[in-house]
């Protein structure tokens, strides 16, 4: 890291740039709404017209020290619906989210090197024989750009004032007719991903940084430009993800899909691990910020040194990399449809799931699936009728289809908003003569499936006392779970402490094995309405914590209060298990048929890494779970004392980030329950 970044990395952290930004006045915001709120007009037109107005009122602001420009001034701008107008649409249709185009990875990479210029062409040459409704799109696609465009000349304009000419034609020319040059390459790219959060479309995904840029990189080196100074560029261009990040969350700040993916295999299968892959995780170590989160594409066949140069970017703290196993996820995409090219060019979305560039418009997050609670009703309701482990399996089984035939109909009628600048960054839209909206080569659903640990506890600790050795009774069961084991102490200890675990007992991953496969074949041959399938996963979000609403205490020994793990990892406080009894137990044979994602959270206690050979024991510990079979992974770096220390003194502790599901976020940010879930997981030792 040169000077110039290290003032740069104080000038972002001490948020100066934030002194740019504005509110517009009440008088502002009537005035701009007033001439796209208008019943009646296309929501694409009112789209557009919004996003021309918004990107001409972005004053252009060159920070100090920085060679990636693009800062947004502007806090909020007026959405497109006039008031009440989309509670009206929500009467009749389905509303995944805001409705809003999300969660994508788009094709960058294409328009970055074709040029804006040729993009236009492209549309305008497909007016030809156009209808109505397909010219509309392509005008509004046109028109997008042609904001893009005045948005970079003005920018443009004020570097040339500030007597940076070469600097100001790098950045116009390269958007509008291609780029050339690695930092061309960049700069296009942030005015491209600026758009699209100005847009109001979010979660927009970065995607695979080191194979898009590689041309770029080896011209750079061609020319003779060092990997020191290229690096030193890409610490400027990771730095620009954190201008604006506190603008763009959905649960709290980095809760926002800036995801890199880096290293896998390419479209042919080889390996895709290049110099840039590297240059970007050292980077990413330099600056330690929470964006942009990065994803690591590994296989059986990755070397231990990328895995330790990992580790080191987990001891810093920051949660990431998260690890995705090539060889698990590939194929489980395969099963479900993809194309082995797609499959293989795959990017980690806002979280974990795999979602495919430029083609796929999966919503990889449609709902949650509640195993716990499927498992607890399945226990309640039918333990005392069942003679067997078996017939409860069964039973369950059946609950599971019910319960997700049920909640699929909770999606029909799905609404989405049109958006022409997204249409603009994904293939054949432009081609096709049709907006994002309506769909493109891959449009499925994905479900998480949570609070798996807590199913698998649940018929583990049946199968041990109920039809096992006869110590608890079906009945002595069920009414302790309704008193929340308020008159048995006893069995709740013995539920909670002694019960087999998974991530600690060899005798639950058949369980925890079956429950993947029934959740697979429950979703098998069901399609949406939009012609995708659902994607089963072992994900949980925001779930962990909203899904413990009516829960009530389980057969686990976990009391109603207590939340249920995140994603595909222990239950919380479980006794007695080791990192490497916990990867043992979450490398389940059946992952490949959820290949949604959902990985497995471990909590590294922070003095583990304090050894020198900590950080080759922990790159063999990540190692071992992919070669194991286990699909994906995040480590954190945590001290349960800091954080409680946190929790009381927050002004001491603004810099702290810890891993929440899948990104990661300053610890002090985040709202109580999300801390105390976090406090909660256990932390191991090496």
């Amino acid at each position: 890291m040169n000077s110039a970044i290290e003032r740069l990395l104080d000038y972002v952290k001490s948020q100066k740039h934030r002194i740019h930004r504005r509110e517009l006045t009440k008088e502002e915001s009537k005035k701009y709404a007033s001439e796209f709120q208008i019943k009646g007009m296309p929501l694409i037109e009112r789209f557009t017209r919004r996003f021309e107005l918004f990107m001409a009122a972005e004053k252009p602001v060159i920070l100090p020290y920085t060679r990636i420009h693009g800062l947004r001034t502007i806090i909020e701008f007026p959405d497109i619906y006039c008031p009440g107008e989309l509670e009206e649409i929500r009467k009749t249709h389905y509303i995944h989210e805001d409705g809003k185009v999300c969660h994508l990875a788009y094709d960058y990479k294409r328009v970055i090197h074709n040029g804006l210029a040729s993009e236009r062409n492209k549309a305008k040459s497909n007016l030809e024989g156009a209808n109505e409704k397909e010219r509309e799109f392509l005008l509004c696609v046109i028109r997008c750009i042609d904001a893009i465009e005045g948005f970079a000349k003005r920018y443009a304009d004020e570097l040339r004032r500030l007597g940076r000419s070469d600097e100001a034609d790098r950045l116009f020319d390269e958007l509008v007719y291609g780029a050339k040059t690695l930092i061309g390459a960049m700069q296009s790219f942030r005015i491209l991903h600026f758009a699209i959060w100005v847009s109001g479309n979010y979660n927009a995904v970065i995607g695979r940084i080191d194979q898009d840029f590689y041309p770029y990189y080896l011209a750079e080196k061609a020319k003779g430009v060092s990997d020191e100074e290229i690096q030193n560029l890409v610490e400027d261009f990771l730095l620009s993800f954190n201008l604006d990040n506190d603008l763009y969350y959905s649960l709290a700040w980095g809760d926002n899909g800036q995801s890199v993916t880096l290293g896998g295999c390419t479209e042919t299968g080889a390996c895709a691990v290049n110099e840039l892959t590297t240059i970007c995780l050292e980077a990413s170590l330099n600056i330690r910020l929470i964006d942009p989160k990065i994803n690591l594409r590994v296989s059986s066949s990755t070397p231990l040194e990328l895995y330790e140069l990992g580790t080191k970017l987990t001891r810093t703290g920051l949660g990431f990399p998260q690890y995705m196993n090539d060889d698990i996820i590939i194929k489980g995409l395969e099963r479900l449809g993809y194309e082995t090219e797609d499959a293989r060019n795959y990017v980690a979305g806002a979280c974990w799931e795999p979602i495919i560039p430029a083609v796929g418009f999966d919503i990889p997050n449609i709902d949650g699936i509640p195993m716990a609670l499927i498992v607890k009703e399945t226990i309640t309701n039918h333990l005392e009728q069942c003679k067997s482990m078996d017939e409860l399996l069964q039973v369950f089984s059946k609950r599971l289809k019910i319960y997700i035939n049920e909640n699929a109909e909770n999606h029909r009628n799905l609404y989405m908003e049109p958006s022409p600048i997204s249409s603009l960054l994904m293939s054949n839209c432009i081609e096709n003569r049709k907006d994002i909206s309506e769909g493109t080569k891959y449009n499925n659903y994905g479900y998480h499936g949570t609070g798996f640990s807590n199913a698998v506890d649940q018929l583990a600790a049946v199968e041990a006392y109920v039809f096992g050795d006869g110590s608890i009774s079906a009945n002595e069961l069920i009414a302790a779970m309704e008193d929340n084991y308020a008159k048995t102490p006893e069995m709740k200890y013995k539920l909670s402490v002694e019960a087999p675990k998974i991530g600690r007992d060899k005798k639950t991953k058949g369980i925890g094995d079956k429950i993947l496969n029934e959740f697979a074949k429950a979703l098998q041959g069901m399609k949406n309405e939009r012609g995708g399938i659902y994607r089963p996963g072992t994900g949980s979000a925001m779930y962990h914590v909203w899904h413990i609403e009516g829960l009530g205490a389980t057969a686990d020994g976990r009391d109603a209060d207590t939340p249920l793990a995140a994603n595909f990892s222990p239950s919380l406080g479980i006794k007695g298990s080791g990192p490497f009894s916990v990867i043992d137990g979450f490398s389940l044979p059946s992952l490949w048929l959820t290949p949604n994602g959902g990985p497995l959270t471990l909590e590294l206690h922070d003095t583990v890494f304090d050894s020198e050979d900590a950080i080759t024991k922990i790159a063999l510990l990540v190692q071992t779970f992919i070669e194991k079979g286990g699909h994906q992974l995040q480590l954190n770096a945590v001290n349960g004392e800091q954080l409680i220390d946190a929790q009381a003194h927050p002004e001491q502790y603004q810099d702290l980030i810890v891993r929440v599901w899948g990104w990661s976020g300053y610890f002090v940010e985040l709202d109580k329950e999300y801390q105390d879930q976090i406090i909660q997981r256990t932390s191991y030792g090496i």
